[in-house]
């Protein structure tokens, strides 16, 4: 994703201007995480994606500042042979803010990616987790386009074994009774999202 230096900027600018973040400085260090070469998916325009969801979905969230610093440390650290990303991305929140009165949730919220399934009354997660999954919501080129960026960055992976793992996430998201936890995202991105889930999984081996 070509991205302009006053993007660049106003991205770290955003970062800056959080309470409890570390300033600008930890917001470049993030940012070249996100820009790393080995991404496909899980890119800078990837973080923007959650950046602007969260700002559509408003107020959902107890506290918005520990849920746009997780949003921003959630797959800071990616690696696609990797199997403990999340982990390893919950441990650098907790390193870089160790003076952050929002480190032990920002942590927290990290660690809820695994399965996107937050508790009941959890705010904070489901207002998170409902970012990070709208692309599920998207339209169908937009969601071919996001499929597209999953298996290259799988591209390590023959196809047969790929083809057998994709369908395992796909019935395991079909299978919760939402995937959306917010009510903006109930109403807006669930029927969406399980429409384009059915149909990846019919096409696949």
């Amino acid at each position: 994703m070509a991205t302009s230096d006053s993007d660049e900027s106003a991205l770290t600018r955003r970062y800056a201007a959080l309470p409890d973040g570390g300033g600008a400085e930890v917001g470049a260090a993030l940012l070249a995480r996100w820009r790393e070469p080995h991404r496909r998916y899980h890119t800078e325009r990837h973080l923007r994606f959650v950046l602007d969801r969260l700002d559509e979905l408003g107020g959902s969230a107890a506290d918005p500042v520990a849920v746009e610093l997780a949003g921003w440390f959630h797959d800071a650290v990616y690696d696609p042979r990797g199997t403990d990303n999340e982990e390893r991305s919950a441990r650098l929140a907790a390193a870089v803010l160790p003076d952050s009165a929002r480190r032990d949730e920002v942590v927290r919220l990290v660690r809820l990616t695994v399965s996107h399934r937050p508790p009941a009354g959890d705010t904070n997660g489901a207002t998170l987790c409902d970012a990070d999954l709208a692309v599920l919501a998207g339209a169908p080129a937009a969601y071919a386009a996001y499929a597209a960026a999953v298996r290259d960055e799988y591209r390590h992976v023959d196809d047969a074994a790929f083809a057998t793992g994709r369908a395992g996430v796909l019935r395991g998201l079909l299978a919760g009774p939402r995937l959306f936890h917010t009510a903006y995202g109930a109403d807006h991105w669930e029927r969406p999202a399980r429409a384009n889930l059915t149909a990846e999984l019919s096409l696949l081996p």
